[in-house]
This record gives C-alpha cells, sequence and structure tokens, in this order.
C-alpha cells in the first residue's frame, strides 16, 4: 500500500532532542568529509573514478541512525555518505581513494567497492541494481537463521529501470523478506533526467506497491523526516511485516563522477537555476537552522563539532598519505 509523507509525522514523538542532535552531527560530518574530499581529488593525486554524495546526506544519515548492530548494509557507486554513516573509518575510505593498502579494501576497490564489514556495511558495488538481490539473500539468510535482522539496499532511481528490481520485489514480498529498500531519487541517472526515462505521472511508489510492497515517499533532505520514516519502516519489518521500500527525494549537486560543478565542468544537462533550488533545499542547513530554532545547540557547540570534523579529516587524509602502496605480488589475490 502507500502511504502518504504526512504518514510519517505518527511517530515524530521519538525524535528526540538527542536524536536530533545525533542526526544533525552526522549530516554535517558527511557533508565536510565529502566536500573536502572533492577539494583533494581535484589535485589529481587520487587515481580512482568518484561519485560524490554532497547534497544526499540526510538519506544516508537518517536510515543508518535507524538501524541496529545486526543489521547490515549495501550500496552502489555513490556509497561514500552510506558507507561512512554506517561507521565505516574515515581513515579507510581516504586510503581507498588514493589506492593505498590500508584503504577499507586494501586499494583495490577504489571510490565504488566499499566494505566496511565489522559495523555491517557489507559492500557497495557500481553494477546497477546487483546489490538489491544481494540485500534480499542477506534477508533471506537473516530468515533462514532466526536472526532479528535486517538487510538494507541503497539505489538510485534509475535501479528502477532495471529487471532485478522487479525480480528482487516480488521474491521479498512473496517470502516476506526483512528487507529495506532504500531509492535515492536524485531525478538523474548520469546525465538523463527522469522525463526521458519514465512515462509521464509515474510514481515509483506505485510500482513498489505493485508488488503488494509498503511504500513512502519522503523528503530526502530533511534528515529528520528520513530517520523517522525509517525507524518505522525497520520497527514494522522487523516484526514480521515484510519488505518496505522508501523512496527519498533528494539532489546531487556535483557531477555524476569527479568532484566538479556541472556548470565548472561545461555540462549543460540541467541548469544552474535548477541546482540553487536545490542547494537552497540544503540538508545540511535545514537540519542546523531546526537545532537553533529549538535552542538545542549553541553556537559554541556548533564551532566545536565543526572543529573536531576538520580535525578528524586531517588526521585520516595524513594516515592515508602514509600509507604503503600495495604489493604488486599480491595483484591477483582474491580475483576469481
Amino acid at each position: 500500500m502507500i502511504e502518504e509523507t504526512t504518514e510519517a509525522e505518527v511517530r515524530m514523538d521519538a525524535l528526540t532532542p538527542d536524536v536530533k542532535r545525533r542526526l544533525y552531527r552526522s549530516v554535517f560530518r558527511l557533508r565536510r568529509i565529502e566536500e573536502r574530499l572533492a577539494d583533494l581529488y581535484r589535485e589529481q593525486t587520487m587515481r580512482t573514478p568518484a561519485h560524490f554524495g554532497v547534497g544526499q546526506e540526510a538519506v544516508a544519515s537518517g536510515v543508518c541512525e535507524a538501524l541496529g548492530a545486526r543489521d547490515v548494509v549495501y550500496s552502489h557507486h555513490r556509497c561514500h555518505n552510506h558507507y561512512l554513516a554506517r561507521g565505516g573509518k574515515l581513515a579507510g575510505l581516504a586510503a581507498e581513494l588514493y589506492g593505498r593498502i590500508d584503504g577499507c579494501a586494501r586499494g583495490r576497490g577504489g571510490s565504488v567497492h566499499l566494505t566496511a564489514r565489522d559495523q555491517g556495511f557489507i559492500v557497495s558495488s557500481a553494477i546497477l541494481g546487483q546489490t538489491v538481490a544481494v540485500a534480499c539473500g542477506s534477508a533471506l539468510a537473516f530468515r533462514m537463521d532466526g536472526v532479528p535482522g535486517v538487510a538494507v539496499s541503497f539505489f538510485g532511481e534509475a535501479t528502477c529501470e532495471e529487471g532485478v528490481f522487479y525480480e528482487s520485489l516480488n521474491y521479498a514480498a512473496i517470502n516476506r523478506l526483512p528487507v529495506l529498500f532504500v531509492c535515492e531519487n536524485n531525478l538523474y541517472s548520469t546525465e538523463s533526467p527522469l522525463s526521458v526515462r519514465q512515462p509521464a505521472g509515474t510514481a515509483l511508489t506505485d510500482r513498489a506497491a505493485a508488488f503488494k510492497v509498503e511504500a513512502h515517499q519522503v523528503d530526502g533532505n530533511d534528515v529528520f523526516e528520513v530517520w523517522n520514516a525509517a525507524r518505522h519502516a525497520v520497527d514494522s519489518i522487523r516484526s514480521g511485516g515484510g519488505p518496505v521500500f522508501l523512496e527519498c527525494m533528494t539532489y546531487r549537486w556535483l557531477e555524476h563522477v569527479g568532484p566538479k560543478f556541472d556548470h565548472e565542468a561545461g555540462r549543460s544537462y540541467r541548469s544552474r537555476e535548477e541546482l540553487d533550488h536545490w542547494i537552497a533545499r540544503c540538508p545540511v542547513r535545514h537540519a542546523r537552522e531546526r537545532l537553533l530554532a529549538e535552542g538545542l545547540v549553541s553556537k559554541a557547540e556548533l564551532d566545536a563539532w565543526s572543529d573536531a570534523v576538520e580535525q578528524e579529516i586531517d588526521d585520516a587524509v595524513a594516515t592515508a598519505r602514509d600509507s604503503a602502496w600495495p604489493d604488486a605480488a599480491d595483484l591477483f589475490e582474491n580475483v576469481h
């Protein structure tokens, strides 16, 4: 069934001051890490193609904050935010971007193949839609083993044009698997807008609901709304309610792959006015303004949090740059 966005307000009483503060710190941290890494990428010492998630932080923060220790997460090519929000080490991400042995994938995965299995971030993959099916496999394993875990798959809206997405929805619905499908709808597949890929009036929640999967559309730039919807979904899934589909409306600020804004890179598939519209809906600014308006944070605290994040980034980058290169003799290890 399809629920209106306002349904999420039913559980807003659980959004305590501590949760609000944690959510803001998370989206702010993700933003500064991605901005700093994008700046470093411009130095051309990171040789892996990188897909930055600036502008989409609220989805990762909101969903991952709603998860438990036993839950597992899968991601796609724009995966830095999910990896970090789930507890992946920043030094491991930075070293991976530099191709060093201390990277989370030993310098072999690059930007798009991250892993932090001890934190429940199993893997990310650049193959469109791949981890949707794999998350269903983890959910099936939870069911067979009697483990009360939830498997989460993050993916972009273009995945909803892949057959594996519908096969996975159908299988999850039939078997009432404990899986949360999180669609980050940023309106573009590389440089192709929804208008040239989907019939007018298409609602992705309707497509999920056709498989009898509970489906909600939420404001993906409001970390509090995302958290609330994710918490409701996870509670329902864990209690045996079957899979849930969340469509989070958001927007990436930077180019599809690389550290620049599209207008810097000479691309014209979307207008500067459209970008400015979404920048005005910045998830970090929205969360900060709400905390300040509700008296939940002081300017001094904001400054202290900012200083702490900048120091964390400095330390992680220094550690990454000091890391050794992988040994060429190990090049074919774990290659099948």
